[in-house]
Parts: structure tokens; C-alpha cells; sequence
């Protein structure tokens, strides 16, 4: 995820991830994030607006998921000191790891994606336009925090109408066999979905 920090204090996500609505929000979403909204997987999560949540005052925020593979480094804004992407530390999330009520916020889009894994082909959208079996598998195990079986997720995948579709080339990696390339096909909705594990519903 992408964090930015302040001169003093503990990370908060980086804002202005939400689709432009004029030219300062563009302004605002590049000097955050770097890349544009319209470019990314983006949706809205929920709204948060409890009194409290912020201590200088009342501050009402719309929290959007965006997904995009190979994104650039982002720059720091202007009120910000820097800005960086850091994997998310689940050991810390939910005990004061960002700013305000910003590990809620966190949890709150972390589920959303790992709910959408299970249903649709969300997980192609962290992939390049091709990939391989295998980096889509990476995708679901980062999600989930889970180690999945490569055989059983293969059939799964390559089982399930519309998910992937085999590109017919292969790629070389530096050591093991050539892997088969897929891209994403058209479908919506995974039926049936791919469920997480260990969530008593296989």
C-alpha cells in the first residue's frame, strides 16, 4: 500500500486516490499516489465520518480500493514529508499501526479484496496483461495470507469458465520450466468461487 508521512507522527495512506473530479483532485491524486485514477482497478470502499476520528476537527473521508500492477514510486505532496509503498504489517494492523482510525480503514479494504478474490476475477487486476498460473497464485497467497497447494489452485483456475484464458505462449523464467502465459478473460463472477481457506465454507 502506499503510505505517506508527516514530519512527525505515524504513516497514514496516501489520500487523493479517488477518481478526478476536477483539476486540483488531479493535481492532488498525482502528487499522492503518481499515477491517475482512471488507470486503476478503483472502488469505493465505504464513508467515514465519526466524531472524533480526527483530532483537529471534523473530517468526513471516502476511502477507495485501487489495484494496478508494476506501479510507479510515489513522491511526497506537499504536506506530506514523504511518501513510499510498504507491505502491510498484519501483526500491527489493528493496534495503532497508522494514523487516526486508518488501520479501520485498512481492514476494512483488505477485506473487501479478499472477499472479491473469492467471487471474481479481481486477483488478474495486480497481474501485467499476461501472467503466469503461478503469479496469479503469489496474487491470492499476498491477499489471503495463505500458502496454497500449486496442483489443486492450477485445476481450480484453469477449471472455472472465463477466469483465464491460455495465451498459447510460454515464458522463461531464470531457473525451472518454461511456464504457460494467460491473460484475463471475460468473465464477471467465479462459479463456483474460489474460497478462501480456513473459512469453514469448502
Amino acid at each position: 500500500m502506499a503510505l505517506a508521512s508527516r514530519f512527525t507522527g505515524r504513516p497514514y495512506p496516501a489520500r487523493g486516490a479517488a477518481a478526478p473530479r476536477s483539476s486540483e483532485d488531479d493535481r492532488r491524486v498525482s502528487e499522492k499516489t503518481g499515477p491517475h485514477g482512471r488507470a486503476l482497478h478503483l472502488e469505493q470502499v465505504r464513508a467515514y465520518a465519526a466524531p472524533g476520528r480526527d483530532p483537529r476537527g471534523a473530517v468526513a473521508s471516502v476511502a477507495y480500493l485501487a489495484i494496478a500492477p508494476d506501479l510507479p514510486v510515489p513522491e511526497a505532496g506537499t504536506d506530506s514529508a514523504r511518501a513510499r509503498w510498504e507491505p502491510i504489517d498484519h501483526e500491527r494492523l489493528g493496534d495503532g499501526w497508522l494514523a487516526f482510525d486508518h488501520d479501520t480503514i485498512l481492514r476494512n479494504a483488505l477485506e473487501r479484496a479478499r472477499a472479491k478474490l473469492e467471487y471474481s476475477p479481481l486477483a488478474t487486476a495486480f497481474c501485467g496483461e499476461t501472467f503466469t498460473i503461478g503469479e496469479l497464485r503469489a496474487v491470492y497467497e499476498a491477499v489471503w495470507q495463505v500458502d496454497l497447494d500449486p496442483r489443486d489452485f492450477h485445476r481450480k483456475v484453469t477449471g472455472l469458465s472465463g477466469f483465464v484464458v491460455p495465451t498459447g505462449e510460454r515464458r522463461n523464467p531464470p531457473t525451472g520450466r518454461p511456464a504457460a502465459l494467460c491473460r484475463r478473460g471475460d468473465a464477471t463472477m467465479l462459479h463456483p468461487a474460489m474460497l478462501r481457506p480456513g473459512t469453514g465454507r469448502q
